[in-house]
């Protein structure tokens, strides 16, 4: 049977709203093991949870979404993935977005199980957005893509990371290399839902509330590589979470030199910079808003 129609509004429309609101930061949930004992948590999942609940109570209501990484809770078993369903259950509970970080990628009914997992309608795991690999080709996503368009929520395609590692595959074949054909493949892809209503007058979004479902991974420490790669952001019409913003040396000022025309479209992730001042969730809290602010004022 079809999945029934989501009672929520589209992805782009929410998260949108969401960082006009809040500022463009998202939170990540990066429960390390380092980070555990630095707090006095327990490395278990009891530890997990105590810590993802401190991190949404100083983000809900001052940023625009929360990152939990997928493998540091998959760490721990089945007790870890518990711990990641209560709090994502906790976030939909305090009106706060998810993104899963959890980087999937497969074919056929594979691609199936994991779009379900976490884009489908009473899944324990679904989240607002995940984060998806297509280093087996673009359309090998076509499962999640389809699903989340379906439900309301959206994709976030790895293009041009922030690990230098990340060069010798996205910027094979320079001009036309890998990362612009996902570019591209994700703007196709917003064409097709958007529609021309959603463009504003040079092809870019009509504001936030104009994003599309298929967003970017573009780390915010990559520099010239946009330009040099031919890569037209703006055109893509879907939001770009940018990781590197913090304590891996992106600063709020710098990026509108590194996206240009795309800043409006910027969702910058910070988790050590913010992480390193818990467990007080007073301090926390501050360093969301102080992040925040800063952000908002850089990319407007």
């Amino acid at each position: 049977m079809p999945e029934p129609a989501p009672a929520r509004a589209p992805f782009g429309a929410r998260l949108g709203a969401a960082m006009d609101a809040h500022g463009p930061l998202c939170v990540g949930v990066d429960p390390h093991p380092g980070l555990l004992e630095a707090w006095g948590l327990p490395r278990d999942a009891e530890g997990l949870r105590r810590f993802g609940a401190a991190v949404l109570e100083a983000a809900a209501g001052h940023a625009a979404a929360l990152k939990p990484q997928v493998a540091l809770y998959e760490a721990h078993g089945s007790a870890g993935i518990a711990a990641l369903e209560e709090l994502l259950a906790l976030a939909r509970s305090a009106g706060l977005l998810t993104v899963a970080d959890a980087k999937r990628g497969d074919i056929g009914s594979t691609m199936e199980a994991y779009a379900a997992a976490w884009l489908g309608e009473g899944s324990p795991l679904a989240a607002d957005a995940v984060t998806l690999s297509p280093y087996l080709g673009f359309g090998s996503l076509r499962p999640a893509l389809e699903l989340a368009a379906r439900t309301g929520r959206g994709t976030f395609v790895l293009a041009l990371t922030s690990n230098p590692e990340g060069r010798a595959v996205q910027h094979a074949g320079a001009p036309g290399s890998v990362a612009r054909g996902v570019v591209e493949a994700a703007a196709a892809e917003n064409a097709a839902r958007l529609g021309e209503d959603a463009t504003g007058p040079s092809g870019g979004p009509a504001g936030r509330a104009g994003l599309g479902p298929c967003g970017l991974v573009v780390g915010a420490t990559v520099g010239p590589a946009l330009e040099e790669l031919g890569l037209d952001l703006r055109a893509v019409r879907g939001p770009l979470l940018a990781p590197g913003y913090g304590a891996q040396g992106a600063r709020a000022q710098d990026l509108p030199a590194v996206f240009g025309g795309a800043r409006g479209q910027v969702l910058a992730t910070s988790s050590r910079a913010i992480l390193r001042e818990g467990p007080s969730v007073p301090a926390l809290r501050e360093a969301v808003r102080r992040s925040a602010g800063e952000l908002a004022e850089a990319l407007g």
